[in-house]
């Protein structure tokens, strides 16, 4: 196997805050990880390194068999799908679900003079259906729920084939339902050995979708535990973790937590 993502030594320093220390994590062909932990553990920090969004201030990030600081990000970031709150909070309101997806074929956020063909908005419907959104296609994006919103955030991060695929917290805000759906959708994805190589963050052990394998715990910027998810994943681990005593529990191919009583 070779490594998709390699953070080592990677630490990241604004003003007077670390907000990721000494991440060593390597994630390879075939894995898919969840990035686990509270508030302020540093999850999006570690994402934004993933997506080659930012640069670490000591260690290196290796990603795709390339490092940080050592290649051309605009060539890189298109090898990377990301579905989060950042760039989708870019997206004008008035754009159609379909020029949504189509324009991650450009890298931009909106139509303007760039020409698309045939098989661009092939690609663009048929990924909106897989992910059960195809009749949104011609809706505006502003008219659509926070599930709607999230299942295309993820038909755009798929639509450049990508080779690595970050979600950052796709349940976040939704009910019941629409976190069942966007819970079960990844998990199809992770399914797929043609797929591209998932991480997905998340707070909620809940959320932690069918066929992901691994596990990495975070508080406070530094690494709890990380590895495969039936060994890595214990009551002990979770309970460092968010600092509470915890109860897991499994369900089949699902977990969920609470606080020992």
């Amino acid at each position: 196997m070779s490594d998709v993502l390699a953070p080592a030594g990677a630490t990241v320093v604004r003003g007077e805050s670390t907000l990721v220390s000494e991440i060593d994590w390597e994630v390879e062909e075939g894995q898919r990880w969840v990035v686990l932990g509270p508030n302020g553990a540093g999850k999006t920090t570690l994402l934004q390194l993933a997506s080659a969004r930012m640069h670490p201030t000591r260690g290196v990030v290796g990603i795709l068999g390339e490092v940080l600081g050592a290649v051309d990000v605009f060539e890189l970031r298109p090898r990377i799908g990301l579905a989060s709150a950042s760039p989708a909070d870019r997206i004008p309101k008035s754009e159609s679900v379909s020029d949504v997806v189509v324009t991650a074929s450009w890298g931009v956020v909106g139509r303007w003079r760039e020409g698309y063909d045939d098989l661009d908005h092939a690609r663009a419907h048929e990924l909106l259906e897989a992910l059960g959104a195809g009749h949104l296609s011609d809706r505006t994006y502003g008219t659509l729920s926070e599930g709607e919103r999230k299942r295309v955030q993820i038909a755009r991060a798929l639509m450049t084939d990508p080779e690595l695929m970050l979600l950052d917290e796709p349940a976040a805000g939704l009910d019941l339902g629409g976190r069942e759906d966007l819970v079960q959708r990844p998990g199809a994805i992770a399914g797929d050995p043609a797929a591209p190589a998932p991480v997905m963050v998340t707070h909620h052990v809940e959320e932690i979708p069918p066929n992901f394998t691994d596990v990495l715990l975070l508080r406070e910027g530094r690494v709890v535990a990380q590895g495969p998810i039936e060994i890595t994943l214990t009551e002990a681990n979770l309970s460092q973790t968010f600092g509470l005593d915890t109860v897991l529990e499994q369900h089949g191919d699902r977990w969920s937590a609470r606080a020992r009583s």
